[in-house]
């Protein structure tokens, strides 16, 4: 990635946790009763959500909803795709790599639906996250493998106009926040 590009992304990372932060003190309202109807049409299929941090919106009354098998991200190693355990309410967690808690054990599962946290989004499905490129290479992983619906989770205050992208950034297939859902063609 070239410095223009990483400055961008920077500048607009600081920006977005300021309106993230913004929006998570005022609430998620039905965010995510509208995230668990747009789920229940996939009722079945193998999720995977994420255990939100900090100032992330909360999916997890639409995974607990969910009828069928839930995973969430285990980072395995810097620069790797994420791979999913199998979580359930009250199974027993550990803190993980970046803080995030994941299931102490259970089984590995490979999701058809996922719930992406992101800072940022824009009206073009694009994303934009912490910098890992976790989720942008397991998309890409798992959109090699066969087809996955990318479900961007996030309040309404995060869309932006534009989110600098690379080519290794991989668009949403939809966005959920607190005032509906958008699908990206």
């Amino acid at each position: 990635m070239d410095t223009d590009l990483r400055q961008a992304k920077a500048a607009a990372r600081a920006a977005a946790f300021a309106a993230r932060k913004q929006a998570h003190a005022a609430g998620q309202g039905q965010a995510a009763e509208i995230l668990a109807d747009v789920l229940a049409a996939h009722a079945g299929q193998v999720l995977a959500g994420y255990m939100p941090m900090r100032t992330e919106i909360d999916p997890l009354p639409a995974m607990t909803a969910h009828p069928g098998p839930v995973g969430v991200p285990v980072i395995m190693a810097r620069a790797t795709a994420l791979r999913f355990r199998e979580w359930t309410p009250g199974c027993a967690m550990a803190e993980g790599d970046f803080k995030a808690l994941i299931p102490v054990e259970g089984a590995w599962v490979t999701p058809a639906v996922l719930i992406v946290p992101l800072l940022a989004f824009d009206a073009r499905g694009y994303r934009l996250g912490y910098g890992g490129g976790f989720y942008d290479r397991t998309l890409q992983g798992l959109r090699a493998a066969g087809p996955v619906l990318a479900v961007g989770f996030a309040y309404a205050a995060q869309e932006v106009a534009e989110v600098p992208i690379d080519a290794t950034d991989q668009r949403l297939d939809m966005m959920v926040t607190e005032n509906g859902v958008t699908r990206f063609p």
